[in-house]
């Protein structure tokens, strides 16, 4: 069975109503994402970023898979598929697939401020002046910018197996997620679904661009794969 690698972006979870900062000048639900998404807006109001991703956490019960994800799962019949997803919403494992690497956390996690590795699994909001089990202030278990990316090396093992990449629902623009791709060996085809693809001459592969949704793209790719 071929190894298929997916590395998926906010544009899968969009169509679930899933919001991208990417699409609105700099802004996540209103916010400036310096201010909720690195170590200095933790540092500087701790209130406001447990509560902003205390927000996101509740979104996630109102928000279903798409298509998409639905489809990458149903994939798994006739091929060993790991996705690899900057996403940190469960829309992926609710979807159906069964082994995924979020890059970037998850939101149904939670970990110690001073210990990246100790995490627990958290459903509930986390208040100001909660403690994880070291005595600091629990924070959501997502990789804020300027942090490192610990799934990493799962992640380039994981592209350099791969028999067939799948790129969807990502501007290529944050690293390290985007240099991903380089590390695919240069024989193996990659598919890029975007409705907006961006440019990238600097990919040694022979890359077939489906500029479509998420959903319409996949079942799109399900026809190109039978082809393989």
């Amino acid at each position: 069975m071929k190894k298929l690698l997916v590395l998926s972006g906010a544009g899968i979870s969009a169509e679930s109503g899933i919001k991208t900062f990417r699409d609105a000048d700099g802004l996540w639900e209103g916010h400036d994402v310096m201010e909720v998404a690195t170590p200095e807006g933790f540092q500087k109001n701790p209130a406001l970023v447990l509560e902003f991703y205390n927000q996101r956490r509740k979104q996630l019960k109102d928000v279903k898979p798409n298509a998409a994800h639905i489809g990458l799962a149903e994939l798994e019949k006739d091929f060993d598929i790991s996705v690899v997803t900057q996403n940190v919403d469960d829309l992926h494992e609710r979807g159906g697939s069964s082994k995924i690497v979020h890059l970037h956390g998850q939101l149904l996690q939670a970990r110690s401020s001073h210990n990246p590795e100790a995490i627990i699994d958290w459903t509930a909001d986390i208040a100001l002046g909660q403690k994880a089990t070291d005595g600091s202030q629990l924070r959501p278990h997502i990789v804020w910018f300027g942090e490192a990316v610990p799934a990493m090396e799962e992640a380039i093992r994981l592209a350099d197996d791969a028999d067939i990449l799948v790129v969807i629902g990502t501007s290529l623009q944050v690293y390290p997620a985007a240099g991903l791709i380089s590390y695919v060996r240069p024989e193996v085809p990659v598919f890029y679904i975007d409705p907006k693809p961006a440019e990238i001459p600097w990919m040694p592969n022979a890359v077939e661009v489906i500029s479509m949704t998420a959903s319409e793209g996949i079942a799109v790719l399900r026809k190109r794969l039978t082809a393989l």
